[in-house]
């Protein structure tokens, strides 16, 4: 019995101990690729013709501790509107998708998100999309930026 309780302890120290050290290296707990979650199903190259005034769209990149940035999605003259994600069409609402060096990384569902492990010099795109996922556009251009991780 004293044994099963001292392995048990080991157990949930060494566990505690390595994620404690995997977070003061920078080593990010989800080090896989997001390109495939839950979004296989929908096409990212369709486009969404965008009506009115387009809105502005801008990122901001900042360092944060190791390879990590907070990105800032700067936009006006469009809602983020997580609740009706997978939903119709809603002129002017939707999400954003960000990609590093061209792979998906994540959908982001308002301005500010986290990115874990991203190389200097790595090149980081966002898209505004639709409700169903497709890209909106100006004249069959999408509505997208990117900048250069510092």
């Amino acid at each position: 019995m004293r044994n099963l309780l001292v392995l048990i302890i080991g157990l949930f120290f060494g566990a505690g101990m390595g994620f404690v050290i995997a977070g003061g290296t920078g080593t990010p707990a989800h080090d896989h690729d997001h390109a495939g979650h839950s979004d296989t199903a929908h096409d990212h190259t369709a486009l969404a013709q965008w009506a009115g005034p387009p809105p502005t769209l801008d990122i901001a990149l900042t360092q944060d501790l190791g390879h990590a940035l907070n990105l800032q999605i700067i936009t006006d003259g469009f809602s983020f509107a997580p609740e009706q994600v997978n939903g119709p069409l809603t002129q002017g609402t939707g999400h954003a998708h960000v990609y590093i060096d061209g792979v998906k990384y994540a959908r982001a569902y308002g301005p500010w998100m986290h990115l874990a492990m991203v190389p200097a010099g790595a090149t980081v795109r966002v898209t505004l999309n639709a409700n169903n996922h497709s890209v909106w556009a100006i004249d069959g251009t999408p509505l997208a930026v990117q900048a250069t991780a510092p």
